[in-house]
């Protein structure tokens, strides 16, 4: 006979007989090193990620001396130039700038809170940043921010 049939076979007389079998003691700790892990492996892969996320189209900004910061909270609605001198709002080509206009002013309906946000390619012409900007003058948006870089400075 096996040995885990002669087991069974005690555990059942001793049952019949009235006699109980010992408690054992149940472990409830919950191991929480591999949460940990995976935590931080994510917040690893986050950091290193965020970063590289730039909406919009990329483009070569200007870079100014004295260049003001401004976080991206992802309520702007940004609107690219690139060096061919198209014309991006988020990552939609615009055809012309009558459509830069009606899509600007939907956005903003959609979203009083929005502020436009320009990001012109520094190899593009100054005139046709301008008729971008002029095409959101006739949106009725007067708050507009300009994208530039940083100049890196050596030292």
């Amino acid at each position: 006979m096996p040995a885990s049939h002669n087991r069974l076979h005690k555990i059942r007389l001793n049952a019949r007989k009235g006699k109980t079998r010992k408690k054992i003691a149940i472990n409830s700790d919950i191991n929480v090193t591999p949460l940990v892990d995976v935590v931080l492996v994510l917040l690893i892969i986050f950091m290193v990620v965020t970063p590289m996320i730039a909406r919009g189209v990329p483009v070569d900004l200007p870079q100014t001396i004295n260049h003001s910061k401004k976080p991206d909270n992802g309520k702007d609605i940004i609107v690219s130039v690139t060096k061919e001198k198209d014309v991006y709002i988020s990552a939609n080509r615009v055809k012309n700038m009558s459509d830069v206009t009606k899509v600007v002013e939907e956005e903003r309906r959609k979203f009083p809170e929005k502020t436009v946000y320009v990001k012109g390619d520094s190899r593009t012409t100054y005139g046709a940043v301008r008729e971008v900007m002029e095409a959101i003058h006739k949106a009725n948006i007067e708050d507009v921010y300009l994208g530039t870089d940083e100049v890196k400075q050596k030292h």
